[in-house]
């Protein structure tokens, strides 16, 4: 059961699947106000932090997941870019439901709290971020307080029904994965670019819906054999016991 757990959240994070409303525009939320000593004292202790994006989804519509692909792109690159060497482990989680969660990206990173202050105040201040959010795209942006390391284990944020192996690993796997698919996104964003990123919020729906698209070929038409199929070889093609409790073998 573990095996599929492990192998459906590669996919979510892989494709628009992960595991990710209202109308009024809104301003990002600040980061709780934190006394500078305690900054201090904990500025080289690491945590496991999130950054989650609220997107607007209307009623009767389904998720516009293409959004997801611009904020990694566009937003959480550029700090990963600038973080990278200070960052331990990172990944994205997407997820959709009507429920109080909604349609949420979240970028999920392990860092000391300085670390995680530099990239909240680089977020705040991106301008991008700002512009969608004014107009309603986002309709939340949420930051953990740094003055509370509630998740300072490497396992802390891993399925807690996985034995302690998975959950003390599976943080390196699902990386690779996220970066895998930023990398599908990069990729495919500068082959469609024609010299110059979209400006304008229509410009960029259009364009990240196409993104999306091609992404979602990509997994289907090649998910089976790239990820599913190697990921089974590196278990030495051993089957798993799939939801429905079949054993299958990729």
């Amino acid at each position: 059961m573990w095996i599929y757990r492990l192998l459906s959240l590669c996919m979510a994070g892989i494709l628009a699947l992960f595991v990710l409303a209202g109308c009024g525009a809104h301003a990002p939320v600040t980061t709780p106000a934190v006394d500078t000593q305690i900054l201090e004292d904990k500025a080289q202790i690491e945590n496991w932090w999130y950054v989650r994006f609220r997107l607007n989804w209307p009623e009767n519509e389904d998720p516009a997941w293409y959004w997801d692909t611009l904020i990694a792109h566009r937003i959480v690159a550029p700090v990963l870019e600038q973080y990278d060497s200070q960052i331990q482990l990172w990944r994205f989680h997407r997820r959709a439901a009507r429920d109080g969660g909604g349609h949420t990206f979240s970028f999920i990173f392990y860092s000391s709290v300085k670390t995680a202050a530099g990239i909240y105040a680089d977020l705040q201040a991106d301008d991008l971020l700002e512009k969608i959010v004014s107009a309603s795209v986002i309709t939340k942006v949420g930051y953990d307080d740094l003055s509370r390391t509630t998740r300072p284990g490497i396992a802390d944020t891993s399925d807690p029904s996985w034995p302690p192996v998975v959950k003390k690993t599976w943080p390196y796997f699902i990386m690779g994965a996220s970066r895998m698919w930023l990398n599908i996104i990069v990729e495919t964003a500068d082959e469609t670019a024609d010299g110059k990123p979209p400006a304008t919020i229509e410009e960029m729906r259009v364009f990240y819906s196409g993104v999306n698209d091609s992404i979602n070929e990509v997994w289907k038409k090649n998910g089976r054999h790239a990820f599913l199929h190697h990921l089974n070889a590196l278990f030495g093609y051993k089957p798993l016991i799939y939801f429905e409790k079949l054993l299958l073998k990729f």
